[in-house]
């Protein structure tokens, strides 16, 4: 990697993890939509923001559609990306049916301020919850996303549609095409699989050599040269740091296809981070948005730690120049800068977990860290 410079053969990003601005968000936000839940102890959205404010302070509400973004929009202006990308793991909808399962997300589609509040390009909707309110909840978030100009990737209308990407124009620099992807290893039941004349998500079932030439074929028929290809996939499970094998694998051959940068999510905290052929692989974004304060459990993986991933990427190749990111850590709903004492730990951990990978990380201006050059 190389000391970037901002120019125009620099293409710069901000991903993250799960944003997931229903259930306690949604309630503080000026338009909640009904809060009554499905799950097997809380029966009222509500309770989530008693949590959060028995954990740390009262919080006026409703907040503004900015507020929970809080320090990270400060940062995403300096930092100037050219694409703001995340995974959006909540239904926008008034619908009234949830699906039957245990823990169900939706936000009421006046909130939908919040994500254009910070500006968001792309919402992957390829994930364990897009659905969690049915078929009419899908429709209706895809909809409000359409509404506001928000572009989406891959849970549709048919299965042709979730296939293609989410296409990001830079204005005469290119695209940022992603590609959105669910494992059923996250969650994602393999009956919410789009097909022809069924809406749904863009479902793999298997990481396999195949599935990746499967995919590496759709990326192909829509990649022009200057276009940054991302593959964005919701895979395995909440807690631990291991990376299955057939996840490396599967990144690796997608990378050998053409593939510019994956980005792995659905682990509730940081995971292992790999350069492969000086391309960006990102195993686990963790939590970024959430309504989990004042939630006991796993303490020990620091899943209270959101991260900002700011790579910048060579224009001509995808190749990774450089990587930055940003901690920080909720508090009453909102995203504050992490301490110096939180940044340091993380560090450490990604520098112990990466090891396999060969990447480490230093800590810049405090609240950063920054992927080292090796070379």
């Amino acid at each position: 990697m190389q000391t970037v410079r901002h120019d125009t053969s620099v293409i710069s990003l901000f991903l993250c993890g799960d944003v997931m601005t229903g259930r306690g968000i949604d309630q503080v936000l000026p338009y909640p939509v009904n809060p009554i839940l499905y799950e097997p102890y809380l029966h009222d959205a509500r309770e989530y923001v008693e949590l959060a404010e028995a954990a740390h302070g009262a919080l006026s509400r409703p907040v503004a559609f900015d507020y929970i973004w809080g320090d990270a929009l400060e940062e995403l202006e300096r930092a100037g990306v050219d694409s703001r990308i995340v995974n959006l793991e909540t239904a926008i909808t008034t619908a009234g049916e949830a699906c039957p399962k245990e823990i169900n997300y939706r936000m009421h589609p006046a909130n939908i301020g919040c994500i254009t509040a910070a500006r968001i390009d792309c919402c992957c909707l390829a994930n364990n919850h897009v659905l969690d309110w049915g078929y009419a909840g899908l429709e209706e978030t895809i909809a409000t996303l359409d509404k506001a100009g928000v572009a989406h990737a891959n849970a549709e209308r048919t299965a042709a549609e979730a296939r293609a990407p989410g296409v990001l124009d830079l204005g005469g620099r290119g695209r940022v095409l992603v590609f959105a992807l669910g494992s059923p290893a996250s969650g994602v039941p393999f009956g919410w699989a789009a097909a022809s004349d069924r809406p749904g998500v863009h479902i793999v079932e298997r990481l396999s050599d195949e599935t990746a030439h499967r995919l590496a074929d759709e990326v192909r028929k829509y990649k022009q040269p200057g276009d940054i290809a991302l593959v964005s996939i919701h895979w395995g499970g909440n807690w631990g740091y291991e990376i299955p094998w057939a996840q490396t694998i599967f990144a690796h051959r997608l990378i050998d296809e053409g593939v510019d940068l994956i980005h792995g999510h659905s682990s509730h905290h940081a995971k292992a981070i790999e350069v492969y052929k000086d391309h960006l692989i990102l195993y686990g974004c963790g939590d970024f948005v959430t309504d989990y304060e004042g939630i006991e459990g796993y303490e020990e993986f620091r899943g209270d730690l959101s991260v900002m991933y700011l790579p910048a990427l060579e224009a001509t190749s995808g190749r990774l120049l450089e990587l930055r990111m940003t901690v920080l850590q909720p508090r009453r709903f909102r995203l504050n800068r992490a301490s110096t004492a939180d940044v340091q730990w993380l560090s450490n951990l990604l520098n112990r977990i990466g090891a396999g990978f060969g990447t480490r990380f230093d800590v810049v201006e405090g609240h950063t860290l920054r992927l080292k050059n090796e070379n």
